[in-house]
């Protein structure tokens, strides 16, 4: 018996030793180091992965999209000089700006701008106001004072414009016209100007457009009143007085060497586009933009010469309207300056 259990003995550890040196490593378990019994299959090594960068404590632009800059409300201002028959340019102006969004939230007028500004102001667009240009008679607004040369300082009254333009703004006065508006005129007794944001509408135009020697002065309360030319040919000043932030200023007015004045009146407006000159070198330095069409030789008392005028306009405009838009998206992005 003990022969055959030594047997059975010696087969056993036998095979328990076959299975030790045929079989795959044994895994260890959890607690048994590799290695502890037995030694390990060397592991093949592993791609190593990029090291994640964790934001810094504090920094709250991780993972933040950046949004853009808030823009600011900004009041825009149009400044509209004088000029006579040239005015008709401050149409083609208004047409441009208009094509490209650009509507004014202030008007102001010299002269022959205070002529178109009071009608856009009425709420009248550039394709209205083009129309009224078109259809406009000059002897309607030409009323002759009788005898001519007389006692009287000017050979047009100026009624018949305060007339057009009442009837063209419905009888409304300055302060219930769709757009905050204003007229500038000089005070013929001080020098000073003056500018008219309230009352009659077409007494305010009259005032502004009382060109001397033209166009009797206009009597309003005790003061008498003429052309705002004499003071601002282009109202940047006003215009700024008024509320506004961004300024485009529309200068009209002849340079002296384009041509020869040859009638009186022309001799007239020469020597308003000279003074006008001297007193632009400082009223347009405060505007943001500065529009001038080409209007050549155009004479002050060529109304025939209409088309022309508001065409120079729109493409003067046109030419301006990358340096309008990128000098009104910086200043609707720029900081508001706290009040000291």
């Amino acid at each position: 018996m003990y022969p055959k259990r030594l047997t059975a003995c010696i087969l056993a550890a036998a095979l328990l030793a076959g299975c030790a040196t045929t079989g795959t490593t044994p895994t260890p378990t959890a607690g048994t180091p590799p290695g502890a019994g037995t030694a390990a299959t060397p592991a093949t090594p592993a791609t190593p992965l990029p090291p994640v960068i964790p934001p810094a404590l504090g920094d709250s632009t991780a993972n933040v999209v950046p949004t853009p800059a808030p823009q600011r409300k900004v009041k825009i201002g149009l400044a509209l000089g004088g000029g006579a028959a040239r005015g008709f340019a401050h149409i083609g102006v208004i047409k441009a700006l208009e094509a490209h969004g650009i509507v004014p939230d202030i008007v102001v007028g010299t002269s022959a701008g205070s002529v178109v500004g009071a009608l856009y102001a009425a709420g009248n667009n550039a394709g209205t106001l083009q129309k009224m240009a078109y259809d406009m008679d000059e002897a309607a607004i030409s009323d002759w004072a009788l005898p001519l040369f007389g006692t009287k300082s000017g050979v047009l009254k100026g009624e018949a414009l305060q007339s057009y333009i009442n009837k063209a703004v419905k009888n409304r006065s300055i302060e219930k016209l769709k757009l905050p508006f204003g007229a500038v005129a000089s005070d013929l007794k001080t020098g000073q100007p003056i500018l008219f944001t309230r009352g009659n509408t077409g007494m305010a135009v009259r005032a502004s457009s009382a060109v001397p020697g033209v166009f009797q002065p206009v009597t309003i309360g005790s003061r008498t009143y003429v052309d705002g030319g004499l003071v601002a040919p282009v109202p940047v000043r006003f215009a700024k007085e008024m509320g506004a932030d961004f300024i485009i200023a529309v200068n009209i007015s002849t340079q002296t060497e384009a041509q020869a004045a040859v009638s009186s009146l022309e001799v007239i407006m020469q020597t308003f586009s000279i003074m006008g000159q001297r007193i632009n070198q400082y009223e347009l330095r405060d505007a943001d933009v500065v529009i001038q069409p080409p209007l050549g030789n155009m004479a002050s008392n060529d109304f025939n010469s209409r088309a022309r005028a508001m065409s120079a306009g729109e493409k003067s405009t046109l030419a301006a309207m990358a340096q309008i838009k990128q000098k009104l998206k910086a200043k609707r992005e720029a900081p508001t300056v706290a009040a000291q």
